[in-house]
C-alpha cells in the first residue's frame, strides 16, 4: 500500500489538477476546442448547395462591363435580368456608403425592393447611415450580444429601398480563425442583424426577430415563418464548410436559368474587389462566409453545444484517468498502448457521430489531454516501479543465483512473488566433516588468513556447482550451505536437480582431497542432506532488512538429514557424502536410490526412510556399500556409537 502511495499518488493528483483546470476552461482548452471543430469540418464530406448560387465579378466580367466600380444602373440591369429568370432572394455583399458618381442610384434603388439585400458594416470609428433591425426581446439579450461602435451603411436612398440591409463583418475566434458568425449584433439599444439573417427575414415577409435569452446567454433566435436557431451564449452559430456552390461569372448571365428559385449572390472576386479570410478549411472571400452562414441555417444543422456538454465531457475525462490509472498498474505495456490508442479512436467516434448526426459539438479535446498526461505520468510511474523492482531482484539475488537465472528475474519480474508463498521446494544443507583438524592444521601454522582462503576456495566451488544447477543459495552458516530449488523461479524437477547438486559437489569434493593431499593438509570430506517438502519462501525480516528465505519443516528435516551423514560410513570409515528423504525419493526420475535406513528425527513422530544415490564417489568407495542395511535407529543412539 505504501509503494501505490508513494508512485501512483502523483497521476492520481495530476488528474485532480487537470479536472481543475478543465473547469476553469483556460483559453489553451478553448484553442484545443477550436481545432477540434476544425477537424471534424475537414472530415465531413462535401455537398453540392441546392438552395444557393454564386454569380461572380471576376476579371472576365470587368472586361466585358468596364473598370470597377460600375455605374449602378449596371447592376440595376443585372439584378432585372436574375428577376426575370425567377430567382429567389438576391444578395448584394457591396457597400454602397457612398452616391454614384456617374449617376446610376435612381436605377439601382428601383430594383432594390423586389428581394434584393445589400450590405452594412461594423466600425470603430463612425455610425453613418446605419440600418437597425427591430427586435422582440425575451428576457434580456442585449447583455450577450457583440456591440460595434458605429456602422457605416449604404446611402440612404439605397438604405430605404433595399428589401434587407445585413451586416457583414466577420468576428474571429482567438487565433484569429473565422468560426462562428454573430447572427444578431447591437450598437447601444439598437441591434443590427447578419447578411445571412437578413435574406431568411425577406424570404419569409417578417418584419423584425425574435431573440431569447437564459441565465447563461443568449438561447436562440428565430425569425417569424421560419424553424428556430440555436445559438451559443453571444448571439453566434458555427459555421459548416461542407457545401459546393454551382458558380457563373456575371459576363454569362446567359447561364443563370440554372439559379431559378435560388439565393443568388452577387460576389465581386477579381484581384483587389474582395477581402480574405482565414477559416477551419483555409482562406475564403468574404462572400463566402455569407453563403456558408446562410447554407447552415438554410439546412437546420445549425450546430450547437448541449447545456450539459461541458459537465459530461468533464466526467468522461475523469473516469476515463482513474481507469488509465489503474489498468496501467498491472498491464503489459502492448495493452496500454492498445488501450491509448482505443480511448482516442473511441473519443473520436463519438464526437464525430455526434457532428455528422446531431450536429452537437462536443469537446473531446480535455479528454485526450488527461489521457495522454496522465497515462504518461502512470506509465513513468509504472517504469519506475518496474526499474526499481529490477534493480532489488538484482541486489537481492546476484549473488545466489546463477548469472542467467538473474536475468531472467529481470526480464520477468512477475515471475518473483514477493512476501510470502506457500509451494513445494527442495532443499539442500551442506557441510564439511571432520572440519576440526582442518582448522587445527591453520591454528598450528598460526595461518588464520590460510584457513579463510581455502574455506572460501572451498565455498566458491560448492556455489557454482549450486547456481549451475539452478539452485538458490540462501545463505553462508560458517562452513555449511543451504540452498533451495523451484523459487524464486520454477523448476519442475527440483528433486532431481537438488540430488544432482549434492552428488556434483560430492565429486568437486574428491578433487579437493587430492589437493589437499598434494598440500599436506588433513583428508576432507562432506556430508549433504536434501529434503523435498512444502514451505513458506518470500521476503522474511523487518522494515529495514528483508531476507529471501524458505521457513517450514520441510528445511528442517533437510538440515537433519544433514546431520545424519555422520552416521553413515563406509568400510574405511568415510561418511556418506549424500542422504535424502523419501519424499525426494518419489520424485526422481534419472536418479537410481538405494535405501539406507529408516530413522526418528527431532520434531517427528513417525520414522522418516531415508536413501542414498546409487552411483561411484571416491569419497565413500561406493554409494552403494549398505544397499541391503538396514540400521533402524535413531540419529540421538547413533550419536553415542
Amino acid at each position: 500500500m505504501k509503494k501505490i502511495l508513494t508512485h501512483w499518488t502523483i497521476a492520481f493528483v495530476t488528474l485532480f489538477v487537470l479536472m481543475y483546470i478543465g473547469f476553469k476552461d483556460p483559453q489553451v482548452k478553448e484553442i484545443l476546442r477550436l481545432k477540434g471543430f476544425d477537424l471534424l469540418l475537414q472530415s465531413e464530406p462535401k455537398e453540392k448547395s441546392q438552395d444557393i448560387g454564386i454569380i461572380t465579378i471576376d476579371e472576365k466580367a470587368i472586361e466585358k462591363y468596364g473598370q470597377w466600380p460600375w455605374k449602378r444602373d449596371i447592376l440595376a440591369d443585372v439584378i432585372i435580368k436574375l428577376r426575370e429568370a425567377e430567382v429567389g432572394i438576391i444578395v448584394l455583399p457591396i457597400l454602397f456608403s457612398e452616391e454614384d458618381r456617374l449617376g446610376g442610384d435612381n436605377e439601382l434603388a428601383e430594383v432594390l425592393q423586389y428581394g434584393v439585400v445589400i450590405s452594412q458594416v461594423g466600425t470603430t470609428q463612425t455610425n453613418k447611415n446605419a440600418v437597425p433591425r427591430g427586435i422582440a426581446k425575451i428576457n434580456d439579450p442585449m447583455a450577450w450580444m457583440f456591440e460595434w461602435p458605429g456602422m457605416l451603411g449604404p446611402i440612404t436612398l439605397l438604405g430605404e429601398k433595399a428589401s434587407g440591409v445585413g451586416v457583414v463583418n466577420t468576428v474571429p475566434e482567438v487565433d484569429g480563425v473565422v468560426r462562428r458568425i454573430p447572427l444578431i449584433m447591437k450598437i447601444g439599444e439598437d441591434t443590427y442583424p447578419a447578411m445571412a439573417i437578413e435574406v431568411i427575414r425577406v424570404s419569409t415577409g417578417a418584419l423584425s426577430y425574435q431573440v431569447k435569452a437564459g441565465e447563461g446567454g443568449i438561447i436562440a433566435m428565430r425569425v417569424p415563418g421560419f424553424s428556430t436557431i440555436k445559438t451559443d451564449p453571444n448571439g453566434r452559430i458555427w459555421l459548416r464548410w461542407n457545401k459546393e456552390y454551382d458558380t457563373i461569372s456575371l459576363a454569362d448571365l446567359d447561364q443563370v436559368g440554372k439559379f431559378k428559385g435560388k439565393t443568388v449572390i452577387i460576389a465581386p472576386t477579381a484581384e483587389g474587389l474582395n477581402s480574405i479570410v482565414a477559416t477551419p478549411t483555409g482562406e475564403r472571400y468574404m462572400y463566402e462566409i455569407t453563403a456558408s452562414t446562410l447554407s447552415t441555417v438554410l439546412d437546420g444543422k445549425n450546430i450547437t453545444r448541449v447545456d450539459i456538454s461541458f459537465l459530461v465531457e468533464m466526467v468522461l475525462a475523469f473516469i476515463i484517468g482513474v481507469v488509465v490509472i489503474l489498468v496501467t498498474r498491472f498491464t503489459p505495456y502492448f495493452f496500454i498502448g492498445v488501450m491509448i490508442v482505443g480511448f482516442y479512436f473511441f473519443t473520436y467516434l463519438i464526437v464525430n457521430v455526434l457532428f455528422e448526426n446531431k450536429s452537437i459539438l462536443a469537446d473531446g479535446s480535455w479528454i485526450i489531454i488527461t489521457l495522454t498526461i496522465v497515462a504518461f505520468h502512470a506509465v513513468f510511474n509504472r517504469f519506475i516501479l518496474e526499474f526499481k523492482l529490477k534493480q532489488q531482484i538484482r541486489k537481492q539475488f546476484e549473488k545466489y543465483l546463477d548469472p542467467r537465472q538473474v536475468a531472467i528475474l529481470v526480464k520477468n519480474p512477475e515471475k518473483l512473488k514477493l512476501g510470502g508463498d506457500r509451494k513445494e521446494m527442495s532443499f539442500l544443507f551442506m557441510d564439511i566433516v571432520g572440519f576440526t583438524p582442518i582448522s587445527e592444521h591453520y591454528k598450528n601454522k598460526d595461518d588464520p588468513e590460510g584457513l579463510v582462503e581455502v574455506i572460501n576456495d572451498y565455498l566458491n566451488r560448492m556455489s557454482k556447482i549450486v547456481l549451475k544447477n539452478g539452485g538458490t543459495i540462501d545463505k553462508y552458516m560458517g562452513d555449511c550451505i543451504m540452498a533451495f530449488w523451484n523459487a524464486p523461479l520454477d523448476c519442475s524437477n527440483h528433486a532431481e536437480m537438488a540430488v544432482k547438486t549434492g552428488i556434483e559437489c560430492a565429486e568437486e569434493t574428491d578433487k579437493i582431497k587430492k589437493e589437499f593431499k598434494e598440500k599436506g593438509l588433513p583428508d576432507i570430506n562432506i556430508g549433504s542432506g536434501v529434503n523435498t517438502g512444502t514451505c513458506i519462501v518470500g521476503n522474511m525480516g523487518s522494515e529495514n532488512r528483508l531476507d529471501y528465505s524458505v521457513i517450514g519443516d520441510a528445511v528442517n528435516l533437510a538440515a537433519r538429514l544433514e546431520a545424519a551423514t555422520r552416521n553413515y560410513r563406509d568400510k574405511n570409515g568415510k561418511v556418506t557424502p549424500l542422504i535424502y528423504s523419501s519424499y525426494t525419493k518419489e520424485q526422481l526420475k534419472d536418479i537410481e536410490s538405494v535405501e539406507l535406513d529408516k530413522i526418528k528425527v527431532k520434531g517427528k513422530d513417525e520414522l522418516i526412510t531415508i536413501y542414498k544415490p546409487k552411483v561411484k564417489s571416491t569419497q565413500s568407495e561406493g554409494y552403494d556399500f549398505v544397499a541391503n542395511k538396514k540400521v533402524k535407529t535413531t540419529i540421538k543412539k547413533d550419536n553415542k556409537k
